[in-house]
């Protein structure tokens, strides 16, 4: 991976899945705590990010252990998330979901916590989930549409064909019943398609 330092004191990091990225915000702190800037359309922009969120979400999960995904939402509502902790500690993951992507199926996992501050930007065309480290970890995330019930999906969390570490036994993970259901990859007929860019 590669990093590269933004005027505005933002770290990008480029990851092994073309389009997903690791953001750093930078932190200003003293005796107090800290500020930081979080979110700023203009300095990504800047930068060739150029997403028109238009919805916050805000997830509690009371227990570690707790696992939410792998979600999509499907054409003509798909989204663009960009995802960070406010309280705790979470593993979070995206996996190529884009039919012709030379990394079709493969998955990135990144630690987000309150304490590190990282955040992960997750394109369109992507899988979404993350399990908690801690108690009370609550998942902040912008999304580029709104949410469309109609287009939710799900593909299961610890599909062997995946190969996801999540870190934790999977018969021991605290789902939901939808999530509990969730089809395997091998019958996920992708709504996305990959488009190369030159």
């Amino acid at each position: 991976m590669r990093m590269f330092a933004l005027e505005a004191g933002l770290h990008i990091e480029q990851t092994g899945l073309p389009g997903v990225l690791i953001l750093q915000p930078r932190r200003f702190g003293d005796e107090r705590g800290f500020f930081s800037e979080v979110w700023n359309r203009a300095t990504l922009q800047a930068h060739g990010i150029d997403i028109d969120f238009v919805q916050d979400n805000h997830s509690l999960s009371r227990d570690a252990g707790v696992v939410r995904g792998l979600h999509f939402q499907a054409p003509p509502h798909a989204q663009d998330k960009l995802v960070r902790v406010g309280v705790g500690r979470v593993f979070d993951v995206a996996v190529d979901a884009r039919v012709g992507s030379p990394t079709f199926g493969h998955w990135l996992g990144v630690e987000l916590s309150a304490e590190n501050g990282r955040q992960l930007l997750i394109p369109k065309g992507f899988l979404h989930g993350f399990v908690t480290r801690e108690p009370n970890s609550e998942l902040l995330y912008k999304c580029s549409d709104f949410h469309a019930p109609a287009c939710d999906g799900a593909v299961y969390f610890a599909d062997p064909d995946l190969g996801i570490d999540w870190g934790i036994d999977p018969t021991t993970a605290i789902l939901s019943a939808r999530d509990r259901a969730a089809q395997r990859f091998a019958n996920f007929k992708s709504p996305f398609s990959y488009e190369a860019r030159g």
